[in-house]
């Protein structure tokens, strides 16, 4: 039986439910099943075009490295990052109240077409895809593009092992 979970942005009231892609990335989904429910302040991509993500603290006890990375996410990919905390710059780094850890994870939707994950500093930054969008994918996509007009502030992304 898949393991689904669910992806809220929580002051929107609007969810979606992924599954994991257990086959594809083992490691990562392991790791996020292990640690749900986890969640914070939603923000949206810059430069990857249709993404909204939020950073957290790392809760795997070993990184779990690359696996079924991709530079190209399509609409309904559920992506992991790790960003070692020298990657960050340092105005990143104290707007996101993340300064004085050592490294985070990103977790991240992508709801829309043509995403390509490079960044003018450091160059392509692969993600795990380890999950996927099976329901709800139009709902949230109208409320991540709601993020991108109306802005994020207050607003929380939200994972959660899917109720049974």
């Amino acid at each position: 039986m898949p393991k689904l979970m669910t992806i809220s942005l929580e002051r929107r009231g609007v969810s979606c439910v992924a599954e994991l892609l257990e086959k594809d990335a083992p490691r990562t989904c392991a790791a996020v099943w292990n640690a749900l429910p986890l969640g914070g302040d939603a923000y949206h991509a810059k430069y990857a075009r249709n993404e909204v993500y939020t950073m957290v603290e790392r809760f795997a006890e070993d990184e779990v490295g690359l696996e079924n990375p991709t530079v190209t996410p399509i609409p309904g990919d559920v992506v992991h990052f790790s960003f070692p905390g020298g990657m960050l710059d340092r105005a990143f780094k104290e707007e996101k109240g993340i300064h004085g850890l050592p490294g985070v994870i990103d977790l991240a939707i992508f709801y829309g077409r043509n995403n390509l994950l490079l960044n003018g500093d450091v160059g392509w930054v692969p993600g795990n895809v380890y999950a996927t969008i099976v329901e709800g994918l139009d709902r949230m996509a109208e409320a991540c593009n709601d993020v991108w007009r109306s802005g994020a502030v207050g607003e929380r992304l939200v994972y959660r092992r899917a109720e049974s």
